[in-house]
């Protein structure tokens, strides 16, 4: 197994998402955040909790706003304050959101999104000829395919198409990798796919027991196509991924049928819920690759429990000899709803609250900050 290629166990994620929301908005978390106005000095305050690893997207939509024409403007600036900085970057090719008039069940979308691939690691590579370069091509196919497949939240807006919008998605994914490889051999694939728990309701039937084990073993079904397990008609195999990310949040467990969630506390006691630790060792076994918590936080006032209890996980696994390369605060920056970006959720290390004279003031949430020095230590004393 290859050494970690991270800079710091602690990482910092920028919400990029570009896709068209469930009112057919175009949204742009980088602008809307200051992330793009404000990136030095989003870069130059995470000195203080030695985070020297960051994720950021490349925002399909903004990139190529007319087909196969391509403005790397953004992004070359951004590369650009990485390097001047010392911020090493894992970039997404599509985090959510594709061009206009482009959507995964379009047939040209794969050869779309091959150009982009090729194109993305060709220009990167005239700025940072070097550097280790570590590429998501899509972020969390899992949940792309249910929300624009399945529930009409972004495109193609559709209902029971999940499965359809998931297979072009990964047909594109796999694709984009053997396109960026042919230019860059040492190119690092990362997946960042969600990591759920899905249960039976209580008392429940065989049926209802069959389909919530279903619905959970479902979450595999991307890095499965990915690896070859499934659909080897795409090209999938074993050595097209590197590493894998996983991105857990608070409300990702809950009854199959019922949206019903389980608290992530664990009060009152609940024999269905499972621990970080366990769900992840159960990915591991299952692949036997390195992997990261690519995406986590909790909205509002529970922060700072939130950091110690995944601190708390995170030692466990450490314990076990678990290849747990890092954990990645996301986001670290605050971000709005994408479907009302009136609501901001107070999820970031550091909020992003508007004043006078400076539209994108970043106020560092003080109680999460303190909770987050003391888990990094607890790590660091393992």
């Amino acid at each position: 197994m290859m050494n970690n290629p991270f800079h710091s166990f602690w990482m910092a994620g920028y919400e990029c998402a570009d896709q068209i929301n469930t009112h057919h908005h175009r949204v742009d978390l980088l602008s809307v955040t200051g992330h793009l106005a404000m990136m030095e000095a989003d870069y130059l305050g995470l000195a203080a909790f030695n985070i020297r690893t960051v994720r950021e997207g490349i925002r399909w939509s903004k990139v190529e706003q007319r087909p196969n024409q391509y403005n790397w403007s953004a992004v070359t600036a951004t590369i650009r304050q990485g390097g001047k900085l010392g911020i090493q970057q894992a970039w997404d090719i599509c985090h959510f959101g594709f061009p206009d008039n482009l959507t995964p069940l379009h047939p040209h979308f794969a050869r779309r999104f091959v150009q982009i691939c090729r194109s993305f690691v060709l220009h990167y590579r005239t700025i940072e000829p070097d550097a280790r370069l570590i590429v998501t091509p899509v972020n969390e196919v899992s949940f792309l395919s249910w929300l624009g497949g399945e529930v009409r939240g972004t495109v193609p807006f559709c209902v029971a198409k999940g499965w359809e919008v998931k297979y072009a998605l990964m047909r594109a994914y796999i694709e984009g990798i053997y396109a960026m490889r042919e230019v860059d051999p040492s190119l690092l694939i990362m997946t960042t796919e969600p990591l759920i728990n899905i249960v039976a309701p209580e008392q429940a039937t065989g049926n209802q027991l069959l389909q919530a084990a279903l619905e959970h073993d479902g979450q595999f079904q991307s890095v499965d196509m990915l690896t070859g397990k499934i659909c080897p008609e795409l090209g999938g195999a074993p050595q097209l991924v590197d590493m894998l990310g996983f991105n857990y949040y608070y409300n990702n467990q809950w009854v199959a049928g019922e949206g019903r969630g389980l608290s992530w506390t664990n009060i009152p006691p609940d024999t269905r819920w499972r621990s970080l630790s366990s769900l992840l060792e159960q990915a591991w076994l299952r692949y036997r690759l390195p992997f990261v918590v690519s995406e986590t936080s909790h909205p509002g006032i529970d922060r700072p429990c939130w950091i110690r209890h995944i601190g708390q996980q995170v030692q466990i696994m450490l314990q076990q000899g678990m290849p747990l390369w890092g954990v990645c605060l996301y986001p670290i920056i605050d971000r709005p709803d994408w479907d009302n970006i009136a609501h901001w959720h107070h999820a970031g290390l550091w909020d992003a609250q508007p004043e006078a004279n400076k539209p994108h003031a970043r106020v560092l949430y003080e109680p999460y900050a303190a909770a987050l020095r003391e888990v990094q230590e607890l790590i660091a004393r393992r």
